[in-house]
């Protein structure tokens, strides 16, 4: 058993038609990071969620949902 994270941060970094690249910039990490948040592989902290939710206009939990993977 373990949580499932899903983001949507490449939609609303789509909204505003932003490169992975500029986000990572605006907050302060890697290309890499971004993609790898994008693909759930990644837990963020809580400033860098925060951070991320600001930069796209948004609140952190529009950004993120979790769910319990039951097996």
């Amino acid at each position: 058993m373990g949580v499932k994270m899903t983001t949507f941060i490449k939609e609303y970094r789509k909204k505003l038609k932003m490169s992975q690249e500029e986000l990572a910039q605006k907050v302060g990490v890697r290309r890499e990071t971004i993609g790898r948040l994008e693909k759930g592989k990644y837990n963020p902290s809580l400033k860098l969620a925060v951070d991320i939710a600001n930069v796209l206009k948004t609140k952190v939990e529009d950004l993120f949902t979790f769910k319990m993977d039951i097996a």
